[in-house]
């Protein structure tokens, strides 16, 4: 039986979690983690629920059996709304907490009444989503937009070089087959699509003043999104509301631990000899999970490794 010092698995289409990751990090520094990236059957937005509901049971009963997790993150909104009613009735004793766009905290926070939505078009077609939008009738007006193809997008785009301070490239070091430029150029290309399909943002009457990213892998093309929008249009994820939930469910069944354990490393080059707070596991190629965790979560690439999920 998992006890307090068990892991917590949290887990993907693909690195898009690992947003979700962050923020569990950050929020509760005592616990260990299992990440797994179901890359090899990514994206799930553009799939049906069927398949990514077998899915989302397989990845559970992986983590369960070969990592005795404690509780389960579903950090992948298509995830969520495809499958977690299934995986709560099939695992009634594991801890879980899925994720949706975050509809509620953007009502509270529109000065103009006028909120964007994105996100896979998995999602924003399910019943479930159906369902919150139906429960927010007529508290402001929302444009929502589909994505297709924007999460796979930025998957590719992992392992391309981090711009220096000085605006060259440097090479991350952690992948051999680094994606081509194009890569760059299409998530940009869908990013201005979409945004501008939408409409008008802004604070003026009538505009966009609040931007829902209901994609766990939107935050990571936040810039090139802020750059369509203007500085003032806020941007709502939920990263930091799936921890404090994490942790509240966590506290109720007794398993959150208090025990103060080794802390991840701050950088990349902290990974001689660093502890092992956070398995990262892929179905898909190590180098894209090695170079997202490097590049944005600052962890090691030796953490990395691929597995077989049936």
């Amino acid at each position: 039986m998992p006890q307090a010092s068990s892991p917590i698995g949290v887990f993907d289409s693909g690195v898009g979690g690992l947003s979700v990751l962050r923020a569990l990090l950050a929020a509760m520094p005592n616990e260990r983690f299992v990440y797994l990236a179901d890359s090899a059957h990514a994206p799930y937005g553009e799939r049906g629920d069927s398949y990514v509901a077998a899915r989302t049971h397989a990845i559970t009963h992986y983590l369960r059996e070969q990592h005795d997790v404690k509780a389960m993150v579903v950090a992948c909104n298509t995830a969520t709304a495809a499958a977690i009613h299934e995986v709560r009735s099939s695992h009634p004793t594991l801890p879980l907490v899925g994720l949706e766009p975050a509809i509620k905290p953007a009502l509270a926070a529109t000065k103009t009444g006028h909120i964007g939505v994105i996100g896979t078009r998995g999602t924003l077609t399910s019943a479930k989503f159906g369902k919150l939008m139906a429960s927010l009738d007529g508290q402001a007006r929302m444009v929502v937009q589909p994505c297709d193809g924007l999460a796979h997008a930025i998957e590719r785009s992992v392992a391309l070089p981090v711009p220096s301070a000085a605006g060259t490239p440097e090479p991350m070091g952690c992948s051999t087959n680094a994606p081509d430029l194009a890569d760059a150029t299409e998530t940009a290309a869908l990013c201005k699509r979409y945004i501008t399909a939408m409409g008008a943002f802004g604070t003026a009457p009538g505009q966009m003043d609040t931007l829902v990213l209901g994609c766990t892998h939107y935050i990571f093309v936040a810039h090139e999104l802020r750059a369509l929008v203007g500085p003032e249009v806020q941007f709502i994820e939920t990263g930091e509301a799936v921890a404090r939930q994490t942790q509240r469910v966590l506290k109720a069944a007794g398993l959150l631990n208090t025990v103060e354990g080794p802390q991840p490393p701050q950088s990349a080059n902290d990974a001689p000899g660093a502890p092992v707070t956070v398995q990262l596991l892929t179905t898909g190629p190590v180098d894209m999970l090695a170079a997202a965790a490097q590049r944005w979560l600052g962890l090691p690439a030796g953490w990395c490794q691929s597995v077989q999920v049936q």
